[in-house]
């Protein structure tokens, strides 16, 4: 992935002063990719004090229990991470049988992803050992947590997975917060965090007229009776 198109890194960093449903807002209505570009609601933010997160997607299909799933070596995974130039977000989708049924990440695996680049983690599956991941400072978005996993593997690395009902690409931009991820399209990272500017403005405007407003003037602002 070393031919990976980056953002600067002001970019990024200015994407991170906002949250993400107005950086969906900003994607949305420059049309920049599907509307479902978002996870859904079986995705929960379980560190949600540590604020905002992005990074480009690194990909990877596990499984937590089956033992006679094909494997592939964990170094070609962690290579992939130590190849981009730029914070990473891995990606997990558990491909098992009995899906979340054992953990895909825990304390060992945050301190292996740190180690190579990469601030966060999404993960079509559950974790564990989230104590010991909140005092590493590490953002993670899963279904949950169980306190353990069987036989453990990665099957396939660097291709498109689906978490949360939302798809990604190895490359992908992926921004988490409290409210979930969204996936920013590869070329369209400095429009949107010009878009973001301009939606924050519109709705300052918009939300100011509120309080103190009647029904039949908040009516005739926000075209209420259409």
């Amino acid at each position: 992935m070393k031919d990976l198109p980056l953002a600067p890194p002001e970019v990024l960093e200015g994407l991170k002063n906002y949250d993400t449903p107005t950086v969906f807002n900003a994607i949305h209505r420059l049309n920049a990719c599907s509307d479902e570009n978002y996870t859904d609601y079986s995705i929960k933010c379980l560190l949600p004090d540590l604020g905002v997160v992005l990074g480009y997607a690194v990909t990877i299909e596990v499984t937590t229990n089956d033992e006679d799933y094909p494997s592939v070596p964990w170094v070609d995974h962690y290579r992939s991470i130590d190849n981009i130039d730029g914070p990473v977000m891995v990606v997990f989708r558990d491909v098992d049988s009995r899906p979340g049924r054992g953990a895909s990440f825990g304390e060992g695996m945050t301190l292996y992803h740190k180690h190579f680049g990469t601030v966060g983690a999404l993960f079509e599956g559950t974790i564990r050992d989230l104590k010991e991941i909140h005092r590493e400072k590490f953002p993670v978005f899963a279904k949950g947590t169980t306190p353990g996993h069987g036989t453990f593997h990665p099957t396939r690395l660097g291709v498109p997975v689906t978490v949360g009902q939302m798809r990604v690409c190895p490359g992908d931009r992926i921004m988490g917060d409290i409210n979930g991820c969204v996936r920013i399209p590869v070329d369209r990272a400095e429009e949107i965090l010009k878009e973001c500017a301009e939606i924050i403005k519109i709705e300052q405007s918009i939300f100011k007229q509120i309080p103190g407003g009647s029904i039949d003037e908040l009516a005739k602002a926000f075209n209420w009776e259409k």
